[in-house]
């Protein structure tokens, strides 16, 4: 026996998504027509308030009942009312079109060039003195513009960057990727931090090869300072032992102050008691601090605003 193929054509999961994506793109307005009509009980009248022809409002309805499968309207000469189905339908209509109205100000508001949101990422080290200070110094000029603020480690803020949840990020390091761009901004020296108790504690210099006996408190993997830290060992000829890994550098500062180990940091905001941070004389222990920002994705005039700003900052940046 052989098999006959089937007439009827068989439409893939992306011919399916097409026509939910076209039917979506001619039902919106004509859940506003649905509303104006609903609201007048008059063809014409919502016609001429909505200036759209009233044949282009008649057949719009005839096409919604008939894609619903159901009547909304009960004709009555010129005039029309409500059936059930359609009082019911308007109540989610109006909700539907209200959360849309609501959606438009909110984009708009945050577009505006004076009032506008700025969805801005950096990392954790930079949010005690480098970020405030930026944005005090932005918004002398921009005083209502508004941000919203995360903190994240490299990575997670470029997945971000990705998600559209970010308009721009301060990361390290300056991110290499062909649907990114990225600018160096400035360049953070990284210090050996010991225990104040610690046999090295007295130098103020060293090459990192000596503390190749050491144990060391770092972040997680992912982290872009651990990349650097492990970079940077890996250069001075050895693999460092790990005791600890962490979230945020100030934790490991505190690691290091109860004599945990030691650890590779950029200075701190705030001198912290218990530890003793060395310059590293080899190899250059300093880490890039970069903006990113996704290639093509356009910019609101506040987000351009801040951008430029940013990039005026360059070797200027850190406090």
């Amino acid at each position: 026996m052989v098999h006959q193929p089937s007439s009827q054509p068989r439409l893939s999961p992306s011919s399916d998504t097409e026509d939910m994506a076209e039917m979506s793109k001619l039902l919106a307005p004509r859940l506003a027509y649905f509303a104006g009509v609903a609201r007048t009980e008059h063809v014409t009248r919502a016609a001429q308030e909505m200036n759209v022809p009233q044949s282009t409002l008649s057949r719009s309805m005839a096409r919604l009942e008939q894609d619903l499968g159901v009547d909304l309207f009960a004709r009555h000469g010129r005039t029309v009312s409500l059936t059930p189905a359609g009082r019911t339908f308007l109540t989610s209509v109006e909700r539907a079109l209200a959360e849309v109205e609501r959606a438009a100000e909110e984009v708009r508001a945050d577009a505006d060039p004076t009032t506008g949101k700025v969805a801005f990422g950096f990392l954790h080290t930079m949010g005690a003195e480098t970020v405030p200070g930026l944005l005090h110094a932005f918004r002398a000029d921009h005083p209502r513009v508004r941000f919203s603020l995360v903190q994240n480690y490299g990575e997670a803020m470029l997945e971000r960057l990705r998600a559209g949840e970010l308009d721009l990020c301060l990361t390290s390091p300056v991110p290499d990727a062909p649907d990114l761009v990225a600018r160096r901004l400035d360049e953070q020296k990284l210090r050996l931090v010991v225990p104040g108790d610690h046999l090295l504690a007295g130098r103020r210099r060293i090459r990192l090869a000596e503390a190749a006996d050491e144990t060391f408190v770092t972040l997680e993997p992912g982290y872009g300072l651990r990349r650097i830290t492990d970079d940077l060992c890996k250069e001075a000829g050895f693999k460092p032992r790990i005791a600890f890994e962490g979230e945020e550098a100030e934790t490991l500062r505190g690691l290091v102050a109860a004599g945990l180990g030691v650890a590779l940091l950029p200075p701190p905001a705030v001198p912290r008691p218990g530890v003793v941070e060395l310059t590293v004389t080899a190899p250059r222990a300093a880490r890039e601090i970069g903006v990113a920002w996704l290639e093509g994705h356009p910019d609101t005039p506040p987000v351009a605003a801040f951008k430029k700003f940013l990039l005026s900052r360059r070797g200027s940046l850190l406090p």
